[in-house]
């Protein structure tokens, strides 16, 4: 263990966001074939707020033990700092993005809320030039995920809340509607869907219409007036970004042969009905992987696809930011900086 320290916000015990306290850690060793990332920004996710409250949404045999304290988070974008001696293709200096070890992130406490964090070097991309350190945080997990459910999974590892491996549909010419359409996933699957060709319908709150609309979204329907399963049929595939039981209603939205995917997949009980409409439901495990985002990170330098930002907190503030999140109606992505840049 570094005998150096290092700011950080660590978690004592699962519980609400005031557990979330702002202290001196160590500083994360190296080890074979990691990278030290000095951190400029870290994107916040829904699987934070999951470990902090002790992932209850999960079932028991599920649940993690760790030995506290912990630093929660994935997502980072900063300047690399040391490099162990096995690595290549990275040099101390080079602005880099990640998303850290997820999800076989085991529970040591090496988390992303921290000014330092090791990262496995094939974890690790170059920073989009063309895009500054809080975007680039705010895009690795949703926007792997995004990439995974519709463009490339990218990965062979086993998905645990499925038997078969989840393969992508043909979107050029297609139909897509996105439910969660303003959301860290919803809003890059609407940008993907786009880039892909597909025809694609938003479904969001009335405030996210004017931005939904400037990312490419073809139709947009306000859930607050009206809801999507009424008025929407023939669809080719449905991505559902906010998932859980209700996934279930945009079944009657497909056509034979169409596909449902929600990204949060747990609570869904429609698969004897999606077998009858000839609906194929599918998910996909996101994994960490940084040849996907060296190749992603050209969309975000191009401009092709954009990140928003919802709001920003110091990281000292992680608190602050995670109620943020727990208030709902999140536009885009919320994001803490951390050193300047």
């Amino acid at each position: 263990m570094s005998t150096q320290t290092m700011k950080a916000v660590r978690l004592h015990a699962f519980g609400g966001p005031e557990l979330l306290r702002y202290e001196d850690a160590p500083r994360p060793d190296l080890a074979t074939g990691e990278v030290l990332v000095r951190i400029a920004a870290v994107g916040i996710n829904p699987p934070d707020w999951y470990l902090r409250d002790g992932m209850k949404a999960l079932p028991q045999a599920w649940r993690p033990t760790p030995a506290f304290p912990i630093i929660l988070g994935t997502d980072v974008s900063g300047v690399v700092a040391a490099i162990a001696d096995d690595v290549e293709g990275f040099a101390v200096g080079d602005a880099v993005y990640s998303m850290v070890r997820f999800p076989e992130r085991g529970m040591d406490g090496a988390g992303a809320y921290a000014e330092f964090v090791s990262v496995p070097a094939a974890q690790l991309a170059l920073k989009p030039p063309g895009i500054e350190h809080l975007h680039a945080a705010a895009a690795p997990m949703s926007l792997l995920t995004a990439w995974q459910f519709l463009i490339d999974v990218g990965h062979d590892e086993p998905n645990p809340v499925q038997p078969h491996r989840h393969v992508p549909v043909p979107l050029d010419g297609r139909t897509v509607l996105v439910n969660g359409a303003a959301g860290g996933v919803g809003h890059l699957a609407v940008q993907l869907a786009k880039w892909q060709g597909a025809r694609v319908i938003a479904v969001a709150s009335g405030k996210n219409e004017a931005l939904l609309r400037d990312l490419g979204a073809d139709e947009f329907i306000d859930y607050g007036k009206v809801a999507a399963d009424e008025v929407v049929r023939d669809v080719d595939l449905v991505v559902d970004a906010v998932g859980g039981p209700d996934t279930r209603c945009f079944l009657r939205t497909l056509k034979p042969g169409g596909a449902l995917f929600p990204v949060f997949p747990l609570g869904f009980d429609g698969q004897d009905e999606a077998d009858s409409l000839g609906v194929m439901v599918s998910s996909v495990q996101v994994r960490s992987g940084g040849a996907q985002l060296a190749k992603i990170g050209r969309l975000l330098d191009s401009g092709t696809i954009r990140v928003v930002i919802d709001s920003r907190f110091p990281l000292a503030e992680a608190a602050q930011a995670h109620e943020r999140a727990a208030r709902g109606g999140i536009q885009g992505k919320i994001v803490l900086t951390v050193t300047p840049g």
